[in-house]
């Protein structure tokens, strides 16, 4: 008989991968998602879709006891918000009362993997070292904040056996954030924040995705920071894409202050609308932070990850998958 997963934000970008992944490994997969969820691109999968409130403690309790899940990879989250009581809410609050019901579920629950975020940690401010598990937290957005908070009521909660997962950069096929640099390149511009030195870290999503299935079965009550095992310069990304997409591009650096401007702009005009704006001053500085490197031999002898995609890899599949699919 096959093992239960429930896989929340199943309609996301990444929790399309954890589907696949899951699929690929004899997993009995549940898709968390909204009635309102675009799902057509998981027409054809052999999955049972759910409709979890995660609003609601107590409907939760009863939907998870109902199921016996053996799993549940929660991947479900905002990266865009109008205030930080609603990243709270949606972030860690959500997280809490999953997990609470997944702990109330019976005995047969074994595992609860929280996709976080290396946000949660906040970058370094020099050039030199890099981030690790046991870098103090410093999380310099709403939204790291947000995922913080999450794994700190994850943690709390009695006799639940987790592991929290902290991507750094995630891209790959469907995602739609990264994507806008590429989107730009092949209009033969290469825009950049600035001109200060950055050390930047990213990760296949199909390596994320990995990792997740490999933490159902290792890694207990451990925290992981997850990257492809290497480091980048802020102009590696573009070279990269370039050199991939045959193009040439005009490179050029926009004023800091300009771009906060712009950002102070957006947000008055998001909450005009009541709708969280793409960019913010917040974003600004996450986008402009010095050091995002992480290492992961952690993750290596924890889990046994290893991934299988630097950079090159990753973005030869992910520009190809967007062209076939006519993203560019």
């Amino acid at each position: 008989m096959k093992e239960k997963v429930l896989i929340t934000g199943a309609s996301g970008f990444v929790g399309y991968h954890l589907i696949i992944e899951a699929l690929q490994n004899n997993l009995e997969v549940f898709a968390a998602v909204r009635k309102s969820s675009h799902t057509a691109h998981l027409k054809g999968l052999d999955i049972q879709y759910v409709y979890p409130d995660f609003n609601n403690l107590p409907s939760l309790k009863k939907e998870l006891e109902e199921k016996q899940y053996d799993y549940i990879i929660h991947a479900a989250g905002i990266t865009r918000a109008i205030s930080a009581n609603e990243y709270d809410l949606v972030n860690a609050e959500y997280t809490s009362n999953l997990a609470l019901a997944a702990q109330a579920s019976g005995s047969n629950f074994k595992k609860f993997i929280l996709i976080s975020s290396l946000a949660a940690v906040g970058p370094l401010n020099t050039l030199t070292g890099m981030l690790t598990e046991e870098t103090s937290p410093y999380p310099i957005t709403a939204y790291g904040k947000s995922k913080l908070l999450a794994e700190t009521k994850l943690k709390a909660i009695a006799n639940i056996n987790y592991t929290i997962l902290r991507p750094t950069a995630i891209y790959g096929p469907r995602d739609t954030g990264i994507f806008i640099f590429f989107k730009q390149l092949t209009n033969r511009i290469e825009p950049y924040i600035g001109r200060g030195q950055q050390k930047l870290s990213f990760i296949y999503v199909a390596d994320l995705a990995k990792a997740s299935i490999r933490a159902l079965y290792g890694g207990d009550a451990k925290t992981y920071n997850l990257c492809d095992d290497r480091t980048y310069d802020r102009y590696e990304l573009g070279r990269t894409a370039k050199n991939i997409l045959g193009v040439k591009t005009v490179k050029f650096h926009l004023p800091v202050n300009f771009v906060k401007l712009i950002a102070r702009a957006s947000e008055k005009v998001g909450s005009l609308r009541n709708k969280a704006s793409i960019l913010n001053i917040e974003k600004l500085t996450e986008l402009t932070a010095v050091n995002w490197s992480c290492g992961i031999e952690p993750a290596k002898q924890g889990l046994g990850f290893y991934p299988q995609y630097n950079l090159q890899d990753g973005l030869s599949e992910t520009l190809k998958w967007y062209k076939e699919n006519e993203w560019l």
